[in-house]
């Protein structure tokens, strides 16, 4: 049992020997790769972009809604309401919701207390037969055709019949809205946009309606007042004629206000902006990304204009990886 222990107590000091042999060995060589590694760069991995020539924009953005034209000097408005001419009982309708109807269309006819709408059809019939015959005279065929036009609903306009307010053996009189008609081939997009940015419109510029597909137009009006209930003003475009959208529809829309062409132009994660208001890009030159100031322009769809001394098309800028990178910092790519 004595020399089975003794062998076993030499052989764990055999091997505390060992390590401390060990230990001491590697201590040495330490310092030697401490070094070493402190003389290898860090590589720090990123991605790239490349400064292009491109042509950006400025924006006013916001909401707008589908509208009728509203009258011109030229053209009345798109948008006909229709009144009852008198009181009375509608006789007859003739259209329906959704059709279409020509300038002057006799949409519904009536009868009033006093005569039907059928009766006064004939007697314009009988004048006129008199009156080519020389048997009454100008003022009775007049008469006669007043009358009935008191009692017939007539369009105004040539479009289509949005709205049908009443059936036949219904009562009516001069405030009864009884059909609405409207040129969908003449509509508008109307916004309202806020007084601060007002000063930046004018008619002529374009505007993008935000749908799918896009649709494009110009403005026509900026109102030259501002509404006090909620400080903003009213500009309007109209839409083409084919254009797919609906009165009453709401709709995002931005609105050209400057354009700078052939600027250079780099992503947006490349610009890096600081607290005392000065941004910076980090461009690549061989294996490091050297800071550049710049200064900054129109945004646009993931680009920045930006102009700075030495800055050319071509050029490779950090993309991500470019906040809080040091200047002149080794890097690696990667995709």
């Amino acid at each position: 049992m004595k020399s089975k222990a003794g062998t076993i107590g030499l052989f764990v000091f055999l091997c505390a020997v060992l390590g401390v042999y060990w230990l001491v060995t590697t201590h040495r060589a330490d310092p030697s790769s401490r070094k070493k590694a402190a003389a290898a760069p860090t590589l720090v991995s990123v991605q790239t972009g490349r400064i292009q020539c491109m042509t950006l924009h400025r924006y006013v953005t916001g909401y707008g809604t589908v509208a009728p034209a509203p009258a011109t000097e030229a053209r009345p408005a798109a948008d006909a309401p229709l009144a009852a001419p008198i009181s009375g009982v509608v006789a007859g309708v003739n259209v329906a919701e959704g059709e279409t109807v020509k300038k002057g269309e006799v949409l519904m006819t009536l009868n009033s207390g006093s005569v039907t709408a059928a009766y006064a059809r004939e007697e314009v019939a009988r004048q006129q037969q008199l009156y080519a015959q020389h048997n009454t005279s100008l003022k009775m065929l007049q008469n006669a055709e007043t009358q009935l036009t008191l009692l017939q609903v007539a369009s105004p306009l040539s479009g289509t019949v949005v709205s049908l307010n009443v059936k036949p053996g219904q009562a009516v009189d001069g405030k009864t809205v009884v059909a609405e008609v409207m040129d969908l081939k003449r509509l508008v997009v109307k916004t309202a946009v806020p007084e601060w940015e007002a000063n930046q419109l004018r008619t002529g510029e374009a505007v993008q309606v935000l749908t799918h597909p896009p649709v494009s137009a110009r403005l026509s009006f900026v109102s030259p007042t501002v509404d006090a209930a909620n400080g903003t003003i009213t500009a309007r475009a109209p839409l083409p004629a084919n254009s797919g959208l609906r009165p009453g529809q709401y709709v995002a829309l931005r609105i050209v206000t400057a354009t700078s062409a052939n600027c250079l132009a780099v992503p947006e994660k490349s610009v890096v902006t600081h607290e005392n208001g000065k941004s910076v890009i980090s461009v690549v030159e061989g294996k490091e990304a050297v800071q550049k100031p710049v200064e900054t322009g129109f945004r646009e769809n993931g680009w920045v204009a930006v102009r700075g001394s030495g800055l050319k098309a071509g050029d490779t800028v950090v993309t991500v990886g470019a906040y809080g990178l040091p200047d002149k910092t080794q890097i690696r790519v990667v995709k």
